[in-house]
Order: structure tokens, then C-alpha cells, then sequence
């Protein structure tokens, strides 16, 4: 018997009785070849972990984009590498499969980057049990290998023929580059043109279960500059000098605190300071203050973030925001800065109907249903760009954690388990109309 044709033998018998008669014989296929490529994908997923790709280590970015072009051309895509040194990026890397013209068009998402740059003591790549460990070997290189698995399985069964898929792995999903628009423009062209978008960053749990997620929040970044009038401290709070930039900050932050808050919403300080002389530094990340403690600061500096689960959301929290700096303290003056960096993935019925495709593949596999993750179980990610356009579903990558951590791993057998969800859902859509 055929090697393929007796796992496909194997996988039935394992699959509970009432699992078998669901799966017709192209999807046997597929998720027997998920299993005969899966030692393959640990391999790959282990030489992609072993080359460092932090977001600013743009040489690193390109060498893993290097490793995997020739993974997708082999499937048949057409591979084009898009430098963004023009947004301060390395570059992303689109591979395209055209298909019959008939089924659904799929966006498949990941990303290229980590964020362990270089200098970090985390390195290398090890197995140990049922975990592989190593810096960005969930987030999203694990992501990333279960994506290629899933496609080399259809490719195994015949199935990727006729399938409209193009994949978009970002460079800088980690620190998008800037401006955003330019950083974000092939994937969001990529999104007006699809039906679906997946979404390969880490699978998501609740009390034990794998979560499905159709929602996630946007990541937003303010920056608040107060100024004020300065001179000795024994005339704060007078006419003439007013209650100083450090009051004033101290006002607004207290009141963001007690009148900001409301459902889906969370809000960050990150970083704050005042004194007689305050900066920040070129990117934002380092501030610089001195003064003396019988001076009234003139200047006061803070920066954070918010985030929201819908556009109408993040709109509304920003005019809250101003109009909590607008009402100023005597003799001082603020100004805030709100950057939208993510937007949001609001949840909606398309996502929910595409949730309950995949949860269709999970009854004839045998595996549990896949309840709505809450959405502030998870970040801000790429596939929010092209959320306004397009149905998609988050997490179809591997199982792990410790994301962005030492010690940051992923649970081998996930691999498998989802790259067979993953392919399924992928040759279902692929004969559905459009």
C-alpha cells in the first residue's frame, strides 16, 4: 500500500467513529499528508528560529524571507520580496497561487519578525518533550510552519490546484514601520481583493480549550505635552504662576483614570516626567527631565496607549481624551498627540459564519467545538488592516507561550492538530463560490 494511502488508513482508525464518514476522500488525504510532512515542518520551523529576525535587524528579516521563498515556490506561488526601507522596514514577502477563478480568494497572514533583536541573551532553538523552544518560535514562526504545512498538505492531496491564495508575511508586525499607510499597503490591497483573511499568529486557549478569535483591539499611542509657568516654589498656585505643568499632568492623567473607562477599553500610562527641562528621545521610548525641587516645572511629558474593539470606538475615547486636556489648570496649556497605529477587528457576523465553518471542521475531526475568545485575551496584529474589508479568523497558528518572553515555546502536537484545521478550512472555502 502506498505510504500516503496508509496513513490516511491510520488517521481513520484514530478518529472517533462518528469523525470518519465526514471527512470525503480528498480530505483524507489532506490530513494524512499533514501528518507525513509534520516532522518535515518541526525541521523547518527549527532553521527558521536558529536565524535571528528581530523587526530592526532588517538583514536577519530578508535571510528568513530568503529560506522560505523557495518553500512557497516549490508549491507553485509566485514569490516577490517588497522592500519598505523607504517606512524604516526590512520588507514583506507576498506569494501568490492562482487558482480556477471559482472559490473563495484566501489571504493567508504572518509575519517575518520577532521581537528579539540580536543582542538578546535568548537564543537558539531546542526540543524538549513536547516543546520547542526558542525566540519568536510561537510568535510567529511557528505560525509561519503551521501555514507551510497546511499548504504542502493540499499540495500533497491535488487539493491546492484550483485554490486562489496569496500570503502576506510582514516584516514589522512586531513595530510597524512609517508611515503606516505605505508600511501597510500591499497587505491592505491584498485584503480589498480577498473573500477571506487567516490569520497564522498564536491559537488562543480558555480554561484548558482552544479558542477561536474573530475580534481583536486596536493599538493606539498618545502623547500629552503640558506647559506651564515656571519660577520659585513659593508662588505656586498664585495668579501669576499659575499650578504648573506637574499639576496639570497629574489633573489629566487622574481624570483619564476615573472618566475614560468603559467595555473593550484598557489605557496605558508608559512613560512620564517634568521638570524644569524635559525631552523625549527620537523615538519616543527614553525621557530626559532635570530640575530642582524649589522650581515649578514648566514642562511636563507622558506617553501611553489605548486600544478599542471598533473604529466608532477609538473615535470616541480620543474626543474624551481632548476634552479631559482642554480644561486646563490656571496659567497652564496641554496639547495631545494620538497616533492610530492598529486598527480594530471588531466582531461580526461574517467572522462568527466563518468561525462556524472551522468549528464544522472540527466536529468531523473529532475535535471540540471552538468557543468566541474574549478580545482582550489578545494584541493589536496585521490582519486588523484588512479587517473592514474582509471576513477572518485569528490564531490559526500554533500552541505556546510565553510569546514575546525567555523561554517562549510552542506545544509540538499543536502543529499537526492545526495545520489539519487549517488545510481543511482552506480546500472547503476553496470550493465555495464566491
Amino acid at each position: 500500500m502506498p505510504r500516503l494511502a496508509a496513513l490516511a488508513c491510520a488517521l481513520l482508525l484514530a478518529l472517533p467513529a462518528a469523525a470518519q464518514p465526514a471527512l470525503a476522500p480528498t480530505e483524507q488525504r489532506i490530513a494524512a499528508a499533514v501528518d507525513a510532512r509534520n516532522e518535515d515542518a518541526v525541521a523547518l520551523l527549527g532553521r527558521l528560529v536558529e536565524r535571528n529576525s528581530g523587526t530592526y535587524h532588517h538583514a536577519g528579516v530578508e535571510a528568513v524571507a530568503a529560506m522560505l521563498r523557495p518553500e512557497f515556490e516549490t508549491l507553485g506561488f509566485a514569490v516577490e520580496w517588497k522592500p519598505m526601507t523607504h517606512a524604516g522596514r526590512a520588507g514583506h514577502l507576498i506569494a501568490t497561487h492562482a487558482g480556477n477563478g471559482k472559490g473563495k480568494r484566501m489571504l493567508l497572514i504572518g509575519h517575518l519578525d520577532t521581537v528579539f533583536e540580536p543582542d538578546s541573551a535568548f537564543t537558539g532553538f531546542r526540543i524538549e518533550g513536547n516543546r520547542a523552544i526558542g525566540p519568536g518560535v510561537g510568535d510567529d514562526k511557528g505560525g509561519v510552519a503551521v501555514m507551510l504545512l497546511a499548504l504542502r498538505a493540499l499540495h500533497d492531496a491535488g487539493a491546492l490546484r484550483d485554490a486562489d491564495v496569496v500570503v502576506v508575511l510582514t516584516g514589522d508586525e512586531e513595530d510597524v514601520g512609517q508611515p503606516v499607510a505605505q508600511a501597510r499597503a500591499d497587505l491592505i490591497a491584498a485584503g480589498k481583493r480577498a473573500d477571506v483573511a487567516l490569520d497564522f499568529e498564536n491559537l488562543s486557549h480558555a480554561d484548558g480549550r482552544d479558542m477561536g478569535s474573530i475580534a481583536r483591539r486596536s493599538s493606539n499611542t498618545w502623547t500629552l505635552t503640558v506647559r506651564g509657568e515656571t519660577g520659585h516654589s513659593s508662588g505656586i498656585f498664585s495668579e501669576s504662576m499659575g499650578d504648573g505643568a506637574a499639576f496639570e499632568l497629574a489633573r489629566i492623567l487622574a481624570a483619564f483614570r476615573t472618566e475614560l473607562p468603559e467595555p473593550n477599553l484598557t489605557f496605558n500610562v508608559g512613560l512620564l516626567g517634568g521638570g524644569e527641562q524635559a525631552a523625549f528621545d527620537a523615538g519616543r521610548t527614553r525621557l530626559s527631565a532635570s530640575g530642582k525641587d524649589n522650581i515649578v516645572p514648566p514642562v511636563a511629558l507622558a506617553r501611553g496607549d489605548f486600544r478599542t474593539l471598533s473604529a466608532e470606538q477609538t473615535k470616541r475615547v480620543g474626543e474624551k481624551m481632548r476634552a479631559i486636556v482642554s480644561r486646563h489648570l490656571p496659567r497652564t496649556d496641554a496639547t495631545l498627540e494620538i497616533e492610530e497605529n492598529y486598527p480594530p477587528m471588531a466582531p461580526t457576523a461574517g467572522n462568527r459564519a466563518l468561525l462556524a465553518k472551522l468549528n464544522a471542521v472540527n466536529r468531523d475531526l473529532g475535535l471540540a467545538e471552538m468557543g468566541e475568545l474574549d478580545p482582550l485575551a489578545r494584541g493589536a496584529g496585521d490582519i486588523s488592516f484588512v479587517a473592514a474589508d474582509v471576513d477572518g479568523l485569528v490564531g490559526m497558528g500554533a500552541s505556546g507561550g510565553n510569546s514575546h518572553a525567555d523561554g517562549e515555546y510552542v506545544e509540538l502536537d499543536s502543529l499537526p492538530r492545526q495545520a489539519r484545521r487549517a488545510a481543511l478550512l482552506m480546500h472547503r472555502l476553496a470550493q465555495a463560490p464566491r
